[in-house]
């Protein structure tokens, strides 16, 4: 009963919060310049910054209804202020009102020592499983000193995890909708496999995480419901602070969880692939893998062979459920077939359609 009333108190919170900021952001005119965007001058300006009360709203509705002495909810309001926080500072440099910056190097090395406390305290990944059946036990991996136990192969994972969720979600912000729309499936995932696990578990600790996790989703994906509706309608734009608060808290959860990251994984896997295809080729051209550009991304190669914004969100759709229904339900031999189609199509797409048109 508690998941269904703290869903629809989400829901009316992210309603009413919505309604107030948007009246005060156009107030005071905190508002984005279209006529900067070669691409969207026509259209009306709309208030910046909207996303970061996605992270307001869930934190005031944590305080207010969940444990907080919780050792995994501090971890999460904690670390999720401060990403939420350094991204509306790089939000705010890139429309000219702040001087401060913050490089991309500085950004990786903050995100890799957060992730690191976060392995250090409680959330962990000791194990690695994929949509191809191997499992590999991490456990058994460390370095031995004196009487302590050093896991460095495990805490290498979860930075490496970490990091190529937040990649995977950030990039995939230049098309309108489709970051809203690749979180809310992820997290769809997370809570139609958590409830499965949860009644099918006996063991306390996982009917536990299980617990916590709906009731984090119970919060969240009523919100993230609301603002997709606006983003659709291209009456927000998302920015860092939303992508980068998203990207933690399903990395976060996917590991609470039971350790479902490889089924999470599958949702995100065509941008997985192209964060990979992206550093390489930035690498081959000898730039910085880190420097942002309007070049290797997949859906920036296929808006340069003239496809619309509606094709490329509708491919990625497709691939990314069609990765997850291999993920689910076929076998081992079919799924390293379509992952392998994947890469293919990932890679070499856009060499595909150019010699089609």
């Amino acid at each position: 009963m508690k998941i269904f009333f703290l869903f629809w108190i989400s829901l009316i919170s992210t309603s009413v919060i919505i309604f107030l900021f948007d009246r005060l952001f156009r107030k005071i005119w905190l508002m984005d310049h279209p006529e900067r965007y070669p691409h969207e001058w026509n259209r009306k300006p709309i208030p910046y910054w909207m996303w970061i009360i996605l992270f307001l709203n869930f934190l005031l509705l944590s305080l207010s209804f969940l444990d907080i002495w919780y050792k995994k909810l501090i971890i999460i309001l904690v670390f999720g202020a401060i990403i939420t926080l350094v991204s509306f500072i790089d939000d705010m440099d890139t429309i000219d009102i702040s001087p401060f910056r913050v490089p991309p190097i500085l950004r990786l090395i903050m995100q890799i020592w957060i992730w690191a406390i976060i392995w250090i305290t409680s959330i962990k990944i000791w194990y690695i499983s994929n949509i191809f059946g191997w499992v590999i036990n991490l456990s058994q991996y460390f370095l031995q000193w004196w009487e302590y136990k050093i896991y460095i192969i495990p805490l290498f994972f979860t930075i490496l995890w970490y990091v190529l969720v937040f990649n995977s979600i950030n990039w995939s912000d230049s098309i309108p909708w489709l970051t809203s729309w690749l979180v809310g499936t992820s997290l769809i995932v997370i809570l139609v496999l958590t409830v499965k696990l949860y009644f099918s578990d006996i063991v306390e600790v996982s009917r536990e995480n299980g617990e916590f996790v709906l009731l984090i989703l119970a919060l969240i994906i009523p919100s993230l419901l609301i603002f997709w509706i606006f983003d659709v309608q291209k009456k927000f734009l998302i920015w860092d602070s939303g992508t980068m608060f998203l990207a933690f808290l399903i990395a976060t959860l996917a590991i609470i969880s039971w350790w479902k990251i490889a089924t999470v994984a599958t949702v995100l896997g065509m941008y997985i692939i192209d964060s990979f295809y992206v550093i390489l080729m930035r690498l081959y051209h000898k730039k910085n893998p880190l420097k942002w550009d309007t070049i290797h991304h997949l859906h920036f190669r296929l808006a340069k062979l003239g496809f619309s914004q509606v094709f490329i969100r509708n491919l990625v759709y497709s691939l990314s459920f069609m990765f997850w229904i291999s993920a689910i339900f076929l076998d081992k031999f079919w799924k390293m077939m379509i992952f392998f189609i994947m890469v293919i199509i990932v890679f070499f797409v856009t060499k595909i359609l150019s010699l089609k048109k």
